[in-house]
C-alpha cells in the first residue's frame, strides 16, 4: 500500500516537471516526447492501482475466509489458467486443478491384467496401524475362539465405543505381543466356507445421524474412516466439516482403481450416501483429469457429491493434497477421509448387512515373476500372497503399501489394514565408489547430474541403496519443487526439531500427513526421515491439544 503512494507521488512530480519542460520547449518532436512520456506515466500509475485493488481485494477475501473454498481472487486472471491446455471431454464443467509441483517416478514392475483370487489361510488385524490407539487394546476374543468376519477383536481403552472387526471367519490362532508386552496383531486362521455375522438393516433414509453412527460402530466399519488433522480414526461423537474421497492413486505402481470398482458399482454409491449423512458439509469426490486416465463410470456418475478434478504428477491423488486446494483444514475445522475400498466396504454394511472386508490388492514390483492384482481381504498374510512368485536371483524387501510411504515387512507378517498395494525391490546393500562421478545404470531421480529429462518414459529399476550417508540439513528448495502445497516444507520440519509449537502450527503441519512428504523425502539431499519427523510432530500437537 505504501509503495503504491510513494509510486503515485513520484508520477505526479514527474508530470510536473514534463509539464514544465513542455513550456520551455517550442518543437514538434518535443511534443511528441512529452506526450508519449505523460502516456506512459498515465499506464503506470493504472497498473499501480489495479495492483494495490487487487492485493486488498486478496486480503478481504483471506480476513473474510473466502480464499479456503480454493477460489482465486484476483483482479487479474492467472498465466497458468490462460495458456493451459483443455481439460478431457470427460470432465466437463467441474473445476479441475492443475499442478506442475511434483514428480511421476515411472518403475518396472507395473500390474495388468484381470483379477485373480488369491490363496491366503491367515489373516491379521494389527492394533499399531491405528495412529493414537493405546499399546494394550481390550481383546475380546481368545487362542482358540471361532469368529465370524465381522465379529469384534478388540476395542481401544480410550475409546471403547469404536470397535474393530475381524476380516475373516475362522479360528483364532495367535494374539501376538510385541515389546513391552504391546498387542502387534490377532490372527484368524481362515475358514474354507466364510461365515458373516448378521447385521440388522438400517434404513438410511429415516434414520437420525446419531443412530448411523451407532450403526457403524457396531458394525465394525467405523475405522476405515479417519480424520485429518492428524490422520488417526475419527472421532464419532463430532461432525466434520467436509468428507474427502479420492478415486486415483498417483503413487509408484499403485492400484487402478477403476478395476476395484469394477462391479461394485452400487455398493460405491451406498457408501458415498452414508457420508452424506456424517457430514454437515459435503463430500468431495476427487477424480483423475490427467490425460488418457478416463475414472470409471461409478466415479464420474456419483450421485450427492461435490466432484473435483486434478490434473498433474504425484502426489495429485493422495487425498491430502486434494482436500488443501478444496477446503483446507487446521485444529478446528476437521475432515474425515475414507478410501474407496472403505466406502465399498460401508456400502455392503447398509446393502447386505455384512461387513464385508474383501480387497483388491494390487501385488506389483520388478522383483515379482508376475506383478498381478489378486482378491483378498484385509490383513492378508504376505508370505501367501508372495507365494513362488518372488525371483530366486536376488535379495528383495517387500513394502506394505507404495514404496515412498509403505512398511517394510517380512514374508511372515501381514499387510496394513489400510493398504492395497504390496511392493517388491531390490536391496542396495553394497558401497557404491565415487557415486554419480563414474558412469552407471539409470535412476529415478530429480537432479539434472542424470539425463532423465531426456527419456521421460523410461521405466526403471531401482533398490533400496539411499546413495549417500545423513548430511547437513540445509535449504535447497527441492520439497518445495515436488509438494504442490502452499507449505514450506523444510522450515516446517525444523521448527519440529525444535520443538517450536507456534511456527509448527503456522507452518500449516495440520494440513500434512506422512504420505503427503514421501516424495520430498525421496528427493531429499540431505537424507532426512521427513515422514517419521512430521509424525513426531503431528504427535506433539495432537498432545499440546
Amino acid at each position: 500500500m505504501k509503495n503504491g503512494i510513494l509510486k503515485a507521488s513520484f508520477l505526479v512530480f514527474f508530470l510536473s516537471f514534463a509539464f514544465t519542460a513542455s513550456a520551455q520547449s517550442s518543437g514538434d518532436s518535443s511534443n511528441y516526447l512529452l506526450y508519449g512520456l505523460i502516456a506512459i506515466a498515465a499506464l503506470i500509475l493504472i497498473a499501480v492501482i489495479l495492483q494495490v485493488s487487487d492485493n486488498l481485494l486478496r486480503i478481504e477475501a483471506k480476513q473474510l475466509g473466502a480464499d479456503k473454498s480454493g477460489e482465486s481472487f484476483s483482479l487479474f486472471p492467472s498465466f497458468s489458467k490462460m495458456f493451459t491446455p483443455a481439460a478431457p471431454d470427460y470432465v466437463g464443467e467441474e473445476p479441475v486443478h492443475r499442478f506442475t509441483k511434483g514428480h511421476d517416478i515411472l518403475l518396472e514392475g507395473a500390474a495388468e491384467g484381470a483379477i485373480e483370487d488369491a490363496e491366503v489361510n491367515t489373516f491379521a488385524i494389527q492394533p499399531k496401524n491405528f495412529i493414537g490407539m493405546s499399546p494394550i487394546p481390550k481383546v475380546t476374543v481368545e487362542v482358540g475362539d471361532n469368529v465370524k468376519a465381522g465379529d469384534i477383536l478388540f476395542f481401544d481403552k480410550k475409546r471403547p465405543e469404536v470397535k474393530y472387526a475381524a476380516p475373516v471367519s475362522g479360528e483364532v490362532i495367535a494374539v501376538n505381543r510385541a515389546e513391552k508386552r504391546s498387542i502387534a496383531e490377532v490372527v484368524i486362521l481362515k475358514d474354507k466356507d466364510m461365515q458373516y455375522r448378521s447385521i440388522e438393516s438400517f434404513d438410511l433414509a429415516n434414520g437420525s445421524r446419531e443412530e448411523l453412527v451407532n450403526y457403524l460402530l457396531e458394525g465394525g466399519a467405523w475405522p476405515l474412516i479417519r480424520q485429518r488433522p492428524y490422520n488417526v480414526v475419527a472421532d464419532p461423537s463430532e461432525t466434520p466439516v467436509n468428507i474427502f474421497v479420492s478415486t486415483f492413486d498417483s503413487a509408484p505402481l499403485a492400484p487402478n482403481l477403476n478395476l476395484v470398482v469394477e462391479g461394485q458399482e452400487a455398493a460405491f454409491q451406498k457408501g458415498l450416501d452414508v457420508l452424506n449423512q456424517l457430514t454437515g458439509g459435503a463430500v468431495y469426490l476427487g477424480l483423475d483429469a490427467r490425460t488418457g486416465n478416463e475414472p470409471a463410470a461409478a466415479f464420474r456418475n456419483a450421485s450427492g457429491v461435490e466432484k473435483q478434478w486434478f490434473n498433474g504428477p504425484h502426489p495429485s491423488g493422495n487425498v491430502g493434497i486434494q482436500i488443501h486446494h478444496t477446503m483446507p483444514v487446521d485444529a478446528q475445522m476437521k475432515a474425515w477421509t475414507v478410501d474407496v475400498q472403505g466406502v465399498i466396504t460401508i456400502g455392503k454394511l447398509l446393502l447386505e448387512g455384512k461387513y464385508d472386508a474383501s480387497r483388491v490388492v494390487v501385488i506389483a514390483g520388478a522383483e515379482f515373476v508376475e506383478p498381478k492384482y489378486v482378491r483378498t481381504y484385509q490383513g492378508a498374510n504376505i508370505g501367501d500372497l508372495v507365494k513362488d512368485n518372488t525371483k530366486a536371483d536376488s535379495k528383495v524387501r517387500l513394502v506394505s503399501g507404495d514404496l515412498l510411504s509403505g512398511k517394510q515387512k517380512s514374508a511372515e507378517q501381514y499387510l496394513d489394514f489400510f493398504d492395497d498395494q504390496l511392493s517388491s525391490i531390490e536391496e542396495g546393500d553394497y558401497y557404491e565408489m565415487f557415486g554419480w562421478l563414474v558412469p552407471i545404470a539409470p535412476r529415478p531421480s530429480i537432479s539434472n547430474t542424470f539425463p532423465n529429462f531426456l527419456y521421460p518414459d523410461y521405466k526403471f529399476t531401482p533398490d533400496t541403496n539411499t546413495h549417500g550417508e545423513k548430511r547437513a540439513f540445509v535449504v535447497t528448495g527441492q520439497y518445495e519443487s515436488v509438494l504442490p502445497m502452499d507449505i514450506y516444507p523444510q522450515q516446517l520440519m525444523k521448527s519440529i526439531l525444535v520443538n517450536d509449537f507456534e511456527r509448527m502450527e503456522g507452518l500449516g503441519i495440520y494440513e500434512l500427513v506422512e504420505e503427503d512428504v514421501a516424495l520430498c523425502e525421496f528427493v531429499c539431499t540431505s537424507k532426512q526421515p521427513l515422514q517419521a519427523i512430521l509424525r513426531e510432530g503431528l504427535d506433539a500437537m495432537q498432545d499440546q491439544g
